[in-house]
């Protein structure tokens, strides 16, 4: 699917790799772009640039999302592509706040389930729509600093590959975005084991996103090693295990002695 002519709403699209596709969205002829994020106040600026919509949206909230997508729908018609971009980043491990767990789950995971309840009637009695989500590298690897993170990236991923099993075929056509080190908010600034591989731009990231929307490719990977790298994993997963415990220690420094 081109966005052309389309109506796609972008969650997270303050900036970083939402606020790109956004902008990529309406220099490819969208119909109407519909730009949601907590900063309003940034929100605003993109969408008075795009000539877009800005709702600022909580995605943690399903109500918020029904609203988004309802505002939506009253300014241009139905939602053709759903973006679903927003995340959080917070270091730690198993012993982070539950609260921390919860915000993780709602916002990388069940914001994903929001946007499809309230979106795939319709999309199923139009015969045509596009859900994509933002998901990680993270979530077909692992997260080294930040556990709650991971679990839910994977957690995306898995989501992604339900949808496309059960709408694939019925006109919905599903996609997850794993990127690996992008140059955002969330990454700037931070030493880490996703940019061994090198740092993209959020720019590039989106030209990748529309291309892999009109092949309709359901993984979208930013670096393509992140596939070499599943392959290992699958082959050998003990050996994948250790050699993501020596890149720990070589990226983070070795733990304390009995410490994981």
């Amino acid at each position: 699917m081109h966005p052309r002519g389309k109506v796609c709403v972008v969650t997270g699209a303050a900036s970083g790799i939402g606020e790109a596709v956004a902008r990529a969205y309406a220099e490819a002829g969208a119909r109407g772009v519909v730009v949601a994020d907590l900063n309003a106040e940034k929100l605003a600026k993109v969408a008075g640039e795009i000539d877009g919509l800005a709702v600022p949206t909580d995605v943690s909230r399903e109500a918020d999302i029904k609203a988004l997508i309802a505002a939506a729908e009253f300014k241009y018609g139905p939602v053709d592509v759903f973006y679903s971009n927003a995340g959080i980043s917070r270091p730690g491990m198993e012993d982070v706040p539950d609260a921390d767990w919860d915000l993780n789950w709602r916002v990388h995971v069940l914001s994903h389930v929001f946007a499809a309840r309230a979106l795939v009637p319709g999309m199923l009695e139009r015969g045509s729509g596009y859900l994509l989500n933002t998901a990680s590298a993270a979530g077909l690897l692992t997260s080294m600093n930040s556990m709650a993170y991971g679990v839910t990236k994977s957690a995306a991923v898995s989501l992604a590959e339900h949808l496309a099993i059960q709408y694939g075929d019925r006109g919905i056509a599903v996609s997850v975005l794993c990127p690996q080190s992008v140059l955002t908010g969330m990454t700037s600034g931070r030493p880490g084991a996703a940019s061994v591989d090198g740092v993209m731009t959020a720019a590039e990231v989106a030209r990748i996103v529309i291309d892999a929307m009109e092949a309709e490719r359901f993984m979208i990977l930013s670096h393509p090693t992140v596939h070499e790298y599943e392959q290992r994993k699958a082959r050998d997963r003990n050996r994948w295990l250790t050699g993501m415990r020596r890149l720990r220690n070589k990226i983070y420094a070795a733990p304390a002695a009995g410490v994981i």
